[in-house]
């Protein structure tokens, strides 16, 4: 179906709003791969992550006119799937948060030894949770550690800490994977 006259967003977005069907499939066709990935970033599983985004298109079509305008349809529609997420994680799994950061346990690396091959989402997957929830809303989502901790119902503090044993977790990971490959090669 083609739109024929002015800014084919807002004209999509005018008939979202009047709960047309050929529009909400045109809106689903252009977003459920995107939303996917999204879900996937905060889910490991991938039948769930889909649940998520099926419960985030009917959200999304159900309360279309509580946006505003007051910023992007494609950020706040975003935000409606990482929300679906949150509320998914935080009703299905128990999430554990620890405060204190123990460096410790982190390893020397060397750039001149890096080779750049890994797969982002098998990363993220290996995370706990908790530090994935925090790492993909402060990284993905820009959420500042305040708004996280509001959203999570945890400290700043907490939040930082997540963060980084986060961060930490992955480089350990990845490193790990990396020497793999190169025992593998020689």
């Amino acid at each position: 179906m083609k739109l024929l006259f002015g800014n084919k967003k807002d004209d999509l977005l005018s008939r979202l709003k009047r709960q047309e069907p050929a529009a909400q499939k045109i809106f689903y066709d252009q977003n459920v791969k995107k939303f996917l990935s999204i879900s996937r970033s905060y889910i490991t599983d991938l039948y769930q992550a889909e649940d998520c985004v099926i419960k985030a298109f009917c959200k999304i079509f159900k309360n279309i006119e509580s946006f505003r305008n007051d910023g992007s349809f494609d950020g706040w529609a975003r935000r409606v799937v990482v929300n679906e997420c949150l509320n998914f994680i935080k009703s299905h799994k128990t999430v554990f948060y620890l405060d204190d950061i123990n460096p410790a346990y982190l390893e020397e690396a060397y750039e001149e030894d890096l080779v750049f091959n890994f797969n982002a989402q098998e990363l993220l997957d290996q995370l706990p949770d908790a530090y994935r929830m925090v790492f993909n809303l402060y990284v993905f989502e820009d959420y500042s550690h305040q708004e996280i901790a509001d959203a999570l119902q945890i400290s700043t503090a907490v939040s930082k800490t997540q963060l980084f044993r986060a961060k930490e977790k992955m480089r350990k990971i990845y490193f790990q994977q990396q020497k793999a490959l190169q025992n593998e090669n020689y």
